[in-house]
């Protein structure tokens, strides 16, 4: 679709216009490619990544994966932050109020700042006990130590790059961040191939050309937001204060708090799971670590659905209009449970192939792929539980939204996998995940058809 009939639809939701159902739903696929086609390309940066490390040995794989879900947990507290400032800009837009969503914007860029200086330092600090805390090996814990420290000193580009991505999305463009997220993946993939093995830094060399590839890209995306977004820019409006404000402030704590804990309980989870499957040896923690990757191919579109339905029914949300955020919310729920379906049954058929292209360790490829083909009945209830969450973020229902994450997660996951792991190994731990996620996803479901979440509403 052209980029002036997106715009017009829309400015439909600003301006009170009626929509037919065939708009809407353009204007959500319209919105969901180029998210889907930038969170593709990072999972396939994924797959390369985690190829050129698989192939210096499972030992590698493993340090990797061993502190992986805490760099998720990492980026997962930026990513709550920037959510607590993107989802009133949304607000705003929808409201027409483009100054005030201005306001946030100069706000946020000082908050975040402070905060990923904070989080990227406690990373650095905590990284050489971290890989002892997780239960790894000696023969991995050096390797891991390192990467999660250069990890975590690139921090601040991580909450950059997020912060302009997510404002860019909330005002409508899809096309600018996902290009440039795109363009990060082909820069990480390049920037790492030189430095695993033309420099040959191994492990180390991953971590490096990762963060370069984000610091390049942060500039990038903080560029087209501050100095050509047609909406945000800040370039050639009059000065204000970039001081943080108590009622924006509150708000960003209010949406971004709930998330924020979430991550935190969500990642501890990650990690007792990585606690879980440690004992099981150097095979199944490399298992487990790159058929999550290849997992990722099915549920990365799911994301970039979240995403449409975050700036479509956040801006809804924002012009008080009821029936038509509903609309989307359903709309655009259906439409990422009906893909990540078709996902889920090509990991199914094609789950050695995928788990080959990591590894050539041929016991990692099997584990990995029996573990996949269990996981691929889960997709389509996982499809429910992201999208739906896209929805209750644009809404700025994000605090029982987590709860259901965590409850689910703590008291289904990894109470099945606890008692799963030891009689049936990695498996085990995957049935658990594949029940829980089925579970969370029909918790979503009924909250959304509900309709509880959007009564917060101003008329």
């Amino acid at each position: 679709m052209a980029i002036g009939k997106t715009d017009s639809l829309l400015a439909s939701i600003r301006e009170g216009r009626e929509m037919t159902q065939a708009e809407k739903l353009r204007l959500i696929i319209s919105l969901s490619i180029p998210s889907i086609l930038a969170q593709i390309s990072a999972t396939v940066m994924f797959f390369i990544d985690a190829s050129m490390v698989g192939h210096l040995g499972a030992k590698a794989s493993a340090a990797i994966g061993l502190v992986e879900t805490t760099g998720w947990l990492m980026g997962g507290l930026g990513s709550a932050a920037n959510m607590g400032f993107s989802v009133q800009v949304a607000h705003a837009i929808g409201a027409n109020d483009f100054e005030r969503a201005r306001r946030i914007l100069r706000q946020s860029l000082v908050c975040c700042l402070i905060y990923s200086a904070t989080i990227s330092l406690i990373g650095i600090l905590i990284s050489g006990p971290l890989p002892y805390w997780l239960g790894g090996s000696e023969e991995i814990a050096h390797d891991a130590s390192l990467y999660f420290a250069i990890i975590g000193f690139c921090g601040i580009f991580f909450q950059m790059t997020g912060l302009g991505s997510s404002m860019l999305k909330c005002s409508g463009d899809m096309k600018i961040p996902s290009a440039l997220n795109i363009q990060a993946c082909v820069l990480d993939v390049i920037l790492n191939y030189f430095f695993i093995y033309i420099a040959d830094m191994g492990v180390m060399g991953a971590a490096i050309g990762t963060g370069i590839a984000e610091l390049i890209t942060a500039a990038l995306m903080l560029y087209f937001l501050l100095c050509r977004s047609e909406i945000l820019k800040l370039k050639g409006r009059p000065k204000h204060s970039f001081r943080p404000q108590a009622d924006i402030v509150h708000n960003a704590t209010k949406i971004g708090a709930p998330m924020a804990l979430q991550h935190v309980l969500m990642g501890g989870a990650q990690i007792v799971s990585t606690i879980i499957v440690a004992p099981l040896g150097t095979i199944a923690i490399a298992a487990h670590s790159l058929a999550i990757t290849v997992e990722s191919l099915c549920y990365m579109p799911g994301y970039g659905i979240a995403d449409a339905a975050t700036t479509l029914v956040g801006q809804s949300f924002g012009a008080g209009k009821k029936l038509l955020t509903k609309s989307f919310a359903r709309m655009s729920v259906g439409l990422g449970m009906v893909v990540m379906t078709l996902m889920g049954a090509l990991m199914f058929v094609f789950a050695s192939e995928l788990m080959t292209i990591l590894t050539p360790v041929g016991d990692i490829i099997d584990l990995g792929a029996y573990c996949l083909r269990i996981e691929a009945f889960a997709e389509p209830m996982f499809a429910a539980s992201i999208v739906c969450y896209g929805v209750f973020v644009g809404a700025g229902d994000t605090l029982k939204p987590a709860i259901m994450n965590l409850t689910s997660m703590w008291a289904v996951r990894l109470t099945l996998a606890a008692l799963l792991a030891p009689h049936y190994g990695l498996a085990g731990v995957w049935i658990a995940m594949a029940v829980e996620l089925t579970f969370r996803g029909i918790l979503f479901l009924i909250r959304l058809f509900s309709g509880k979440w959007v009564n917060q509403m101003k008329a």
